[in-house]
């Protein structure tokens, strides 16, 4: 409570050094034939600007034009292009199929689109966008953290865009949850959360090459017979 993504952000760098030098004595981190440095400060850059940096052809025009987008996606990227597909979602598609396995040393890629980031709470200075990030590191999200959305009349207009977009055909959105909007009229101090890939992580201090390696009771296939 009382902290936002940036305070988080910082945590975030501060542990993954820390780490480091505990278990490896060292901020650089050998995994499958590259090396990672552990030693802040990690890169920092939104979305949008991510985007142009790997896509030299865009302009930033093009990352703000949603049928730009569209074309793109369904004719070079060959995915799927459904009606409730607004152009947070399609940045966000562009975003992952052209960046982030390039996403080699530590990165924080920040200002998510609020299409896809129904938890996350708007900018103050651009309402199309969240206080939200993603930490990157040899082309794996490692963690998702931002600062919570605790307006109750804004959470619940997110969720219904949402089922909007369930309703449309996209599988990934959420469902509303009556139960957190009343949680949230009660009132939510300003806060901000993260998730962090601990068997990601713990695959890359243990060089291994498989997340099943690290996973304590994999998923097994069932015998046939």
């Amino acid at each position: 409570a009382y902290a936002d993504y940036k305070a988080l952000m910082q945590l975030t760098e501060n542990m993954r050094e820390k780490v480091a030098l505990n278990i490896l004595g060292s901020t650089d981190v050998p995994y499958q034939g590259e090396v990672f440095s552990f030693k802040g400060p990690f890169k920092k850059i939104s979305m949008f600007d991510a985007i142009l940096e790997h896509n030299p052809e865009f302009t930033p025009e093009n990352v703000n034009d949603r049928e730009f987008l569209a074309k793109f996606t369904q004719d070079v990227l060959k995915e799927q292009v459904k009606p409730g597909f607004g152009l947070g979602k399609l940045q966000t598609i562009v975003f992952e199929e052209t960046v982030e396995t390039k996403l080699r040393q530590p990165t924080f890629i920040t200002e998510y689109p609020a299409e896809t980031s129904p938890l996350a709470r708007r900018n103050d200075d651009n309402p199309h966008i969240t206080d939200r990030f993603e930490f990157f590191i040899g082309g794996r999200e490692l963690a998702n953290g931002f600062s919570e959305l605790n307006d109750p009349i804004d959470q619940a207009e997110r969720f219904q865009a949402q089922v909007a977009e369930k309703d449309a055909g996209d599988d990934e959105a959420m469902h509303y949850d009556a139960d957190f909007v009343e949680a949230l009229e009660y009132g939510l101090p300003p806060t901000a959360g993260e998730g962090i890939g601990i068997d990601r992580l713990v695959m890359l201090f243990a060089d291994a090459p498989s997340i099943r390696d690290v996973i304590l009771f994999p998923h097994m296939r069932r015998k046939e017979g």
